[in-house]
């Protein structure tokens, strides 16, 4: 009887307050759409960093002929010169660095030719315009300093180059995207917020004839302000559903069926990640809806 009779105030004040209730729905729906984009901009991040940083390499390049870097001032490194640092790589090294591979000039060559058949911008180069270098494939990408550290500064080095720099300007723009939809999020989660209030205000101050009988018989405190409270909760997850739903159809759709299709080098972001943050946005709604409806309840309908 008790269950039937809170579930006939909800349905009420739900009827009294439906401009109210869409408009907690659409904030609601909005601001974890931008929460759900964020935390998935992250995953892509981890992703993109768990696949490019285990295929990254450190590259150590050779004095060439004509290099005004101080440590080839002897000229181009030789095979004395490259016997030292490799061996400065084994010694020092041989725990960071899991692989080594040494391209000489005519592998340069030999790889530029094939990649550029018919010269670089119009620019014919041969053999002796190649650059040796030393290729480092580490066992934990983030201890590049190290090898820097070890390698910059000896005879024959003239740089010691992380590839990893390539990707930073691109995880840096994601991070910041990630930012920004979180700020986003945040600005409509207080609107929704505010609206949750406001809805919860208005459905108790139009049933005080309700509440206030329900005091004179007995009624706890917890009685009077559950169907409120549930009418705050009911809004904010149907909005987080729609949330979820959003960004299921936006990942299977833009991702899944259009940009994994053309970009099938990268891992992506699936429907599985979706479902995977899908129990956040909702405790998310849930929390929202009870700490506004404390707020509200508290003065409203205090037994």
């Amino acid at each position: 009887m008790r269950l039937q009779f809170i579930l006939a105030e909800v349905l009420q004040g739900l009827r009294r307050n439906a401009t109210m209730v869409v408009s907690v729905i659409l904030v609601t729906f909005v601001s974890l759409t931008f929460v759900g984009a964020a935390a998935l901009l992250q995953m892509q991040v981890t992703k993109l960093k768990g696949d490019w940083y285990d295929l990254v390499e450190v590259s150590v390049f050779l004095c060439p002929d004509g290099s005004t870097a101080p440590t080839c001032a002897a000229g181009e490194a030789d095979e004395d010169q490259v016997a030292a640092i490799e061996r400065t790589i084994e010694t020092d090294l041989g725990d960071i660095v899991a692989t080594t591979f040494f391209e000489s000039k005519a592998d340069a060559f030999e790889a530029f030719t094939a990649r550029y058949p018919d010269g670089y911008q119009g620019t014919q180069l041969t053999e002796d315009d190649m650059q040796a270098s030393f290729r480092l494939k580490l066992a934990d990408p983030e201890q590049y300093q190290v090898v820097d550290d070890v390698l910059s500064g000896r005879d024959g080095v003239e740089v010691v180059e992380d590839q990893r720099a390539a990707f930073e300007p691109l995880f840096l723009a994601l991070n910041r995207a990630s930012l920004v939809a979180v700020g986003l999020a945040a600005v409509m989660l207080l609107a929704a917020a505010l609206l949750i209030i406001t809805t919860i205000r208005l459905s108790a101050v139009s049933r005080q004839r309700e509440t206030g009988i329900m005091r004179l018989v007995g009624a706890s405190t917890l009685f009077v302000q559950l169907p409120f409270m549930l009418e705050g909760a009911i809004a904010a997850l149907v909005g987080a559903v729609l949330a979820v739903g959003g960004l299921w159809a936006a990942v299977q759709f833009l991702v899944v069926d259009w940009l994994a299709a053309s970009v099938d080098w990268v891992d992506h972001v699936s429907t599985a990640d979706v479902l995977t943050i899908a129990p956040l946005l909702l405790v998310v709604a849930v929390v929202l809806a009870g700490v506004s409806s404390a707020v509200t309840l508290h003065r409203y309908t205090r037994v």
